[in-house]
């Protein structure tokens, strides 16, 4: 299916009223903004429509224990997910790297990114016209699809360019700005890329700061505000090697978010708390797993689990992350396994875990490792500051801490181990080490027997073929990614 026909796919849209909940969308209407939106309502429920697409088995989601393509599969296409006897092979094609250009996992992902960027637009398409008598409500609607487009845009980069350099001419993706199916786009530059992402960010914190109502009530982390877009825009200066952007977006994120107390840390993982969450994507029964394709409570089945590599990272007993992510569950015959038990379920399903539970997708203790890492890149070297940010995201995870002194590489070192510790399962591990660059990016999987124990820097795998059906529909795309 190519660009334009994901754009006809993308129109989808709620008209039922009283629908507020993310968790409550089911899109179910095609309609064309630019004749059928009356009022400010209707871009209002093809907003929520967006939100929805998120849930999508090749986003976030996971249907059948496959896919969660921004969730676990990073892990898993690098060393802190590894495939155990349980499996299905779901997505062998991943955790050994032998996907190519006619891979449907991957056709999958790319069309739901775009129609998650088709819905958008759609949400903002003649809005304008409202601007007169319902300014701040446009703004609203306007800023959270600009950053929702931002968002997904910079997403699809991540697995489709091959490198993520500020200035590349290299080939991105694709980056729509318009709601029209007649379009056939060809790949921006990762430098357009960039600079599109940050202009729709930078855009959308000035409408967040002329709205007509709060976007997020009380405990709520559901919608895209200008929190989220500071979060986007520090990870996207990190990997773009912006560092002292990187610290000022990521401050104001944490100015705004403390860490969670290490007591409410593991109420994050079942929604009992939305402490330190800055966005939470919204699941409910029926509209998928996070997680699933790595251990699925509800059938008891775990096809990727965290190596003994990766579990021997923590102090286990002081360490309250362990006991949050990682579990020791019998298997169906009664042997004991480690498994990923981060998103187990909601706190109140009590008998039998089902793995529904909402996706964050920004948290403060990334944004701390975020802010750690810049300093220590930027420019002037900043260590004193550097090591005061993972002393504080460790005193918050580990209960009688002892601050660590630490310099140079060794500092380094702490700061990528403790994300691999922090992070694992949401959505980070590969492109961590992708974003190191082609001379120093590699997997090692320590004690693998399976064959597809290392991804050296040169491999064509760190970074997916574009869609074989995109090429063969669209002839603007340009040129296939090397090696495929």
């Amino acid at each position: 299916m190519s660009v334009r026909n994901i754009i006809i796919a993308a129109a989808l849209v709620i008209l039922a009223t009283g629908c507020q909940k993310v968790l409550d969308i089911k899109p179910e209407s095609t309609l064309d903004a630019s004749t059928r939106f009356k009022t400010i309502n209707d871009y209002q429920f093809a907003l929520l429509g967006a939100y929805g697409l998120f849930q999508s088995t090749s986003y976030y989601g996971s249907i059948d224990q496959k896919s969660n393509a921004f969730a676990t599969l990073p892990d898993m296409l690098a060393d802190d997910l590894r495939e155990t006897v349980e499996s299905l092979s779901n997505e062998r094609v991943f955790s050994r790297w032998t996907y190519a250009e006619d891979e449907v996992q991957i056709e999958d992902t790319w069309l739901a990114g775009y129609r998650i960027i088709m819905q958008a637009n759609l949400s903002m398409n003649g809005i304008e016209k409202f601007s007169a008598t319902r300014h701040g409500a446009v703004n609203r609607i306007k800023g959270q699809a600009l950053t929702i487009r931002a968002l997904v845009h910079f997403d699809l980069m991540r697995y489709w360019a091959d490198t993520y350099s500020r200035n590349s001419d290299s080939l991105g993706v694709p980056y729509i700005t318009t709601y029209n199916y007649e379009q056939k786009p060809a790949r921006n530059t990762i430098k357009q890329n960039y600079d599109s992402i940050e202009k729709d960010l930078k855009a959308a914190i000035a409408m967040f700061n002329d709205v007509d109502k709060e976007i997020n009530g009380a405990g709520e982390r559901a919608y895209m505000d200008q929190h989220v877009a500071n979060a986007i825009l520090a990870r996207m200066y990190l990997y773009s090697g912006q560092m002292d952007s990187a610290i000022k977006y990521s401050t104001r994120v944490i100015d705004a978010f403390p860490l969670a107390p290490i007591n409410e840390f593991p109420k994050i993982w079942t929604d009992a708390s939305t402490e330190e969450v800055v966005w939470s994507l919204s699941f409910d029964a029926g509209q998928g797993q996070v997680g699933g394709n790595a251990y699925a409570p509800d059938v008891n089945r775990s096809q990727y689990a965290p190596p003994a590599s990766l579990a021997n990272l923590y102090d286990k007993i002081n360490d309250i992350r362990y006991s949050s992510y990682i579990a020791i569950i019998p298997d169906n015959n009664g042997n004991d396994r480690r498994v990923l038990s981060k998103y187990l379920a909601k706190f109140s399903r009590l008998k039998k875990p089902d793995g529904v539970v909402n996706f964050k997708a920004f948290r403060t203790g990334e944004m701390y490792l975020i802010r750690a890492e810049a300093y220590l890149r930027k420019a002037a070297p900043d260590e004193a500051s550097a090591l005061a940010d993972l002393n504080t995201l460790r005193d918050a995870r580990i209960f009688d801490y002892v601050p660590a002194v630490l310099t140079g590489a060794a500092l380094r070192d702490a700061i990528e181990t403790e994300r691999r510790k922090e992070l694992v399962a949401e959505g980070h591990r590969f492109f961590d080490l992708k974003r190191k660059g082609r001379l120093a990016r590699q997997v090692s999987r320590a004690g693998c027997t399976s064959g597809a124990c290392t991804l050296l820097p040169s491999s064509r795998a760190w970074t997916w073929p574009v869609p074989r059906p995109e090429i063969d529909a669209n002839p603007n795309i340009g040129a296939q990614n090397p090696g495929y």
